[in-house]
Formats: structure tokens, sequence, C-alpha cells
């Protein structure tokens, strides 16, 4: 081994950055240059876990089994020239906050002493639904963020999770999911935001400014269209054309990058028009580099890198793979290293092993690793005293799923009165908390690997939630059938149950797991949107006893709901609420809590009715007769009610004509009409009458939540930039066309009352990639 030097200006903070990094390079022979691009998963190493059935999948993830050979590879041969990262240290076995502490301390030590410079690694873990440890606060699911139309209140959310995670020595969390919903059949329907670029982007910002306030790096993904793949199948190949990734797909995370300063990228395992998205250069270096001025660390998806080799059939063995995804701008291989190992000596080129590296090294030294006082020690010394699951944390959790709640239709029973005799609640949804938590929960992620451990958190059911709530009522429940399986025994009680009750609460939906152990997550897709197992037909049951029945859907997707809808008594949406859901949907039905949640994403009529997006042109998203299939949705994009009323009016344009390169105003005014307090979501939609290429019959340029008292009014203003128009030519530039646009403003896709033009003037305009503008500013004024 090379002379560690006695000189290291590398650890010195008074020196720049660049500096900083150049003079570490200069030291590093080209086998620790590439160290520092590769990872180890220390914590996913089952080969030798007694308490996994070999003939189960239930692992942390299941496609190591691919590539059993990595988990097989001490960490101190895995780290001999040096380490890019660590994986997943908490998030793979049930460890305390202090258990984990401790072995990222040990790992960071063997890290240290098995490479020449001592040069430590980031430590990643998961963070979609908060620190995905055990015993950490699990949030709601993103889809359930896209419900709140509140970035500001995901922001404070994502800083919470970030808190946690810095205190405990982590670095980087894989966090958020910003691909858009264009079929609900995909299982990670739950991780994402909604089926709307635009509200994906403002959240998703939102998130990375969070997370990265707290010292967390984070990490945008799946970048990129992985949500489009044919037939809603996971990993499967994507066909669509260059233009809907550029106007739909990418926006979000060019938003989140621009606005945002998102300090890393992960791959899509998907492969577009043939070229899997890990391999694709106009992605990683002409796209997001040289246009967009991206200048974080690029992390393959896990497995991505030798995916090429043996899934994509691209590459003909993990060095071409490796070679590949470096020369594309992938700069780590996560979770371990395969393709990125010593086989690239030779092959790649010193410029491109040293252009990965630098950007490793860069955000190393931004994170304090290379400062000259930096221990493991010291990284973790916050680990004894940080909660995890603390009471603030929970006060935020609720806050989160009772703003995330969505009341499709009060019908006649909701707010359910006070003084109910008997209330029952049914459903495979009323009583196992784990129904309340996406796939990425820790409960649901890695604790079905270890049924001794329970949940690692206190998460109330909504039959206890009701029963708290509903003081001098009688709560009965009746689980009446399982999310999954065609067992119809406990019908016969549920029905019981309903008969003697005079309100029914029928509790259905999902239960997330992993690979096809759950009806919605990673690799559970959907064949179509019936609700799983025998849940509909449990709820024609209830219906068919003549008494009322209040039906609550908790899922990760939106699912048909046309067979009952018009039937029931009251119909709730609640997007996988996390560990304070319970008391959230107990809020919402008893009228403690008025709703205020939107849909981030249609509630189709009929179980097969593709395509899944309001976000298409007129002859997808309209019945104009020339199919006899009618695409439109039950409850629209955007839809949700309250508990009051709510009136938008007054509409005020700023000009009847504005030049490509200007803005106008738009002003509405919002008012309480009702009796109690709420919120309202004030939707900005614009509809481009004429265009050379199609465009969707509307789109989402503007949105704000505005909490109102009874009577109370407000003025709503959105300035919208000519730029928001912009749109993907034939020639594939980004253009601001002159002509006409529809001006709508309402509460949904579907309820937009007030209507308006303006004309755009003079001359086509090509918008430049650094300089346009993404979002669309509000302000609020209280008349």
């Amino acid at each position: 081994m090379t002379t560690e030097p006695a000189h290291k200006p590398w650890q010195d903070p008074a020196l720049p950055v660049a500096e900083r990094v150049d003079a570490l390079l200069a030291a590093m022979t080209p086998e620790e240059k590439l160290g520092q691009l590769g990872s180890r998963w220390v914590g996913n190493d089952m080969q030798d876990d007694e308490q996994t059935d070999p003939d189960e999948t239930l692992n942390v993830a299941p496609m190591q089994d691919v590539f059993a050979a990595s988990g097989t590879i001490p960490l101190e041969e895995a780290s001999r020239d040096g380490l890019g990262h660590l994986t997943r240290v908490y998030g793979s076995y049930p460890l305390t906050a202090v258990q984990g502490a401790a072995e990222v301390v040990r790992q960071q030590h063997i890290v240290l002493a098995n490479s020449r410079l001592r040069i430590p690694a980031i430590v990643h873990e998961e963070c979609l639904t908060g620190f995905t440890t055990f015993g950490a606060t699990v949030y709601p699911a993103a889809i359930a963020w896209g419900a709140t139309f509140d970035p500001d209140l995901v922001e404070r959310m994502a800083a919470a999770i970030g808190r946690d995670m810095a205190a405990v020595g982590v670095h980087q969390g894989l966090s958020p999911v910003l691909d858009v919903v264009r079929d609900y059949r995909w299982g990670r329907v739950e991780e994402t935001i909604g089926e709307d670029p635009y509200l994906v982007a403002l959240l998703g910002a939102g998130y990375v400014r969070g997370l990265q306030s707290s010292g967390v790096i984070a990490t945008l993904k799946h970048f990129a269209g992985y949500s489009a793949s044919r037939g809603a199948r996971n990993h499967g190949p994507v066909p669509m054309g260059r233009r809907e990734l550029l106007d739909v797909i990418l926006p979000t995370f060019e938003t989140a990058i621009r606005e945002a300063g998102a300090g890393s990228v992960m791959n899509s395992y998907s492969d577009i028009d043939g070229l899997p998205a890990v391999a694709d250069p106009w992605l990683f270096t002409e796209l997001l580099r040289d246009r967009w001025g991206f200048t974080g660390t690029v992390v393959s998806d896990y497995w991505a890198v030798p995916f090429l080799a043996s899934t994509h059939h691209v590459a003909e063995d993990m060095d071409d793979a490796g070679l590949q995804s470096l020369t594309a701008g992938i700069d780590v291989e996560l979770p371990d290293t395969l393709g990125f190992g010593p086989g690239l000596i030779g092959k790649a080129s010193e410029e491109l092993i040293d252009r990965a590296a630098r950007r490793v090294l860069t955000q190393k030294v931004e994170l304090g690793l290379l400062d000259a006082g930096w221990t493991p020690e010291k990284s973790v010394a916050a680990a004894e005293s940080t909660e995890l699951d603390s009471a603030a944390n929970r006060a935020l959790a609720r806050e989160m799923a009772e703003r995330s709640i969505v009341l499709l239709d009060a019908g006649t029973a909701l707010p359910l009165a006070a003084g109910l005799g008997t209330v029952a609640v049914v459903g495979p949804a009323a009583a196992d908390p784990r129904t309340f938590m996406g796939c990425y929960a820790f409960p649901n992620h890695v604790l079905p690997r270890y049924p001794d451990a329970g949940l690692g958190i206190d998460v109330p059911t909504t039959v206890d939630a009701l029963k708290s709530a509903l003081s001098g009522t009688e709560v009965v429940h009746e689980q009446g059938c399982a999310v999954i399986g065609d067992d119809r025994s406990g019908f016969a009680a549920a029905v019981e149950a309903a008969r003697g009750a005079d309100v029914t609460v029928a509790m259905v939906g999902d239960l997330a797991g992993l690979f096809g152990h759950g009806t919605s997550g990673e690799g559970c897709d959907a064949e179509d949107l019936t609700l799983p197992g025998v849940q509909a037909e449990l709820i024609e049951e209830l219906l068919a006893t003549g008494k009322p029945v209040v039906v609550v859907v908790v899922s990760g997707r939106p699912y048909a709901l046309g067979k009952f809808a018009s039937r029931a008594a009251g119909l709730v949406q609640a997007f996988m609420p996390g560990e304070e859901g319970a008391a959230a949907i107990a809020g919402v039905l008893t009228g403690r809590v008025n709703p205020g949640g939107k849909l981030p994403v249609q509630i189709p009529r009929h179980p097969g009715g593709q395509p899944s997006t309001y976000l298409l042109p007129s002859l997808g998203a309209e019945n104009t007769g020339v199919s006899n299939l009618d695409p439109a949705p039950l409850y629209a994009f955007g839809h949700g009610r309250s508990y009051t009323t709510f009136e938008v009016d007054d509409l005020r344009i700023s000009a009847a004509e504005v030049p490509t390169d200007g803005e106008f105003m738009v002003t509405v005014r919002v008012r309480n009409t009702g009796s109690r307090a709420g919120d309202e979501v004030v939707q900005l939609y614009l509809k481009d009458l004429v265009a050379q290429v199609t465009r969707p019959v509307k789109q989402l340029t503007g949105f704000v939540r505005v909490p109102l008292e009874a009577g109370e009014a407000k003025d709503v203003t959105f300035t919208v930039h000519a730029d928001r128009t912009a749109f993907t030519g034939r020639d594939l530039s980004r253009i601001v066309e002159p002509g006409d646009l529809d001006v709508l403003v309402g509460t949904s896709a579907a309820d937009l009352p007030l209507t308006g033009r303006v004309r755009l003037t003079g001359s086509l305009r090509v918008v430049g990639d650094r300089d346009r503008k993404l979002v669309t500013p509000v302000t609020v004024e209280k008349i």
C-alpha cells in the first residue's frame, strides 16, 4: 500500500472545497478513486439469517437474489481501497438508535482502517414515509402528501425527518420520489405525490428543502420515466416519446434541482424506447448536467448497474455494465459494488473515474467528513438522546394525516351524529395498523421478517380511535374479510353487526408490501382497479342490509368505486395516513376535523378505466363519441369536500394580451359561506386552444390552500409567466407559442366555474433551460 501522506490539505476546512478535492484526488491511486464510487450493504446479508424462510422472499430487497454473491464480500474486503457509501445500516434490521449508532461506528472504523487515506463513507438510508428504521415515526405515504396540496407542511415534515437522521449519523436520504403517476395499477403509486407534474414538483421541492435544511442530502428518484411502464408492470419498458418525457416526467426533477438545490439523483430501472436509463448519457450528462446545471451526485438504484447485463441484456458482463453506467453519468453504484469494481481499471478512462470521484469527494467535503476533527463517534454523538418517535414528530404526523384525508362525499351520515346508539366498524383496515403505512415504512418493509419485534411504535386502530371519539356510543367490530384472499367466512358476522347498528363504517383498502407480499408497494402491481380480494363483495353485502354504510378507503392507489358510491351514506379516501391515521380518520368521521384534502389522482368509475390521468389531450380525456368507453372519472383530480361551503368568484385578469415573454395576474375571491372554519384549495388551470402539437385539455398551473374562518373572504392572486405555458414543439424545442389561452379557476379539474381568456402575442419564443420560470407565485390577501 502506498504510504499515507503527512500533509493533508483536504482536511483543512479553511481551504475552498474545490481546492481540498483537487489535493485529495492528486494523492489518490486509480484504485482509491474507484473505491469512492462503490458501496456495501452489510445489513442485507441474508445467507446466515436463521429467521428467514428460504421459501419466502420477505427480505428487504428480494432483487438481491440475482446477485447473492455480493452479500458474501466482507466489509474489510469491500473497502480495501476506500468506500463511497455504507448502505442502510439502520434500515435493515430492528436496531434501536443506540444499537444502530454502534454499528455505524463499527463499520466506519473498518472503512477508515482499510483505506490508506482514511476517507469515511457516506451513510444513506430510505426516508420516504419517515426515517426507515425501527422505532421511528411513520408519516403518511407520499400520495397523502399530494392530497394536502401544502408544500410548506411537507417541508416541515421533511425537516423533522432530516433532524432525526442527522442526529444518528446519516448523511443522505433516498427520497423524494418525483415520478408522475401515469397508470394507477402500478404498485408504487403510493410512493408518488400524484398525477400532475406541477403538484409533484412543488411538494417534492418542499421535501428537498426540508430534508436538506437538516444537513441530509435529498435524492430525487427515479430519473426518469419509471412510473410509465407498459401495463404498469414494475421495471417494465416505458413506451414514451421524448416530448412526453420532457413535458410531463422531467419538470418535477428540474424544479427540485433549480428551486430547492437537490444534492443527488437516482436513476430509473426502466428503459425508454429500448435504452435503460442507467446507461443513458442524454439523461445524466447532456440534460441533467449540461443543460440544467446539476452539480451533485448521481447514485444508481439498487442493482441497476448489473441489471444492464442480467435483465436488460445490453451489457456483456458486470464490467461492461459498470463502464456503460459510468460513461452515462452514474457516480456511485448502490447498494453493493458489482459493476464499479476493480475490473474497470484499464477499461474506464482516468478522466471518467476522476469525474465521478470528484463529485463524491465534493459532497464528503461539504458534509464535513474530511475535516481533521471528524470521527465516527462524533458523527453519532446525539444518538443516545434522540427520540425517533417524539411527541413533536407524532403531532406533525397527525397534522399531515388530518390535512391529507379527502372527503369524497359526506352523503347522509357524515359527520357522524352525536348520540348514535351503535356504530359497527368492519373491514380489514379497521383494526390492522399496518394498513395505514406504506411499503417503505419499517413495519411493512422489514419487520415481516421479524414477527416477534412488533411494530416498534404505537399505532392505534380506527376501532380504538372511534371508541374514544364517540363517547356514549357502542362501537362494535367485525373484520369481515382480509385485504388479500377470497375467504368470505367473516361476511355473516359483519353483516349481522351492520344490521344491529345505526351506522356502519366499512374500512377497506390496501396492505402494503414488497414484491407480491401486499396489494400496494414496490412489485405489487394490480391487474385492474377493483378493491383487492373480496372487499368489494363485503361492501355489497353491507349495503344490502339497507342500513347506512360509510365507506372509508385506506389505500396507496385509487380504486374504482362507481358500483357503490351512490349508495354509500358517506365516502372517504385516506391515502395511507401513517401512524396517526386512526385519530385523523376518526376526527373526520366525527367532524372534529373539517376535511380539506384534495385528490392528487382521480378516483375511477370503472376498474378498467384506463388511461389513469386527467393530463391528456381531448381524444384521451374526453368522451368525444369515437369510442364506447367513457374516460370520465368518478371524482376528478383536485376534488375534495368539506363540512363547510365555499364560493370562488370575482375573476380578474390583469391583461387581455401578453407578449410571449411577459406575465399576467389572475385574481379571484374565495369565501367561506358556511358555519365553521375550513380550508379550500383554489386551483388555476390553463387550456391551450390551438398548438402545433396536441396539448392537455387543461393543466394545473397554480394552486394554494387557503384557511378561512366562517364568513371570511380572501383574494388569491396568481402571477403567471408566459413560460408556464411552454411545451415541447415539433422540433423538440421548448417553446412559448402565440395564441389564445383559456384561464380556468375553481376547486377541482371538474369544478372550474370561473373562465377567462388571455392572448399571447408576438413571436414564437424558444425557452432556455436555465432561465425559464418554473413556478407560479401566489399571494393571499385577507379582505
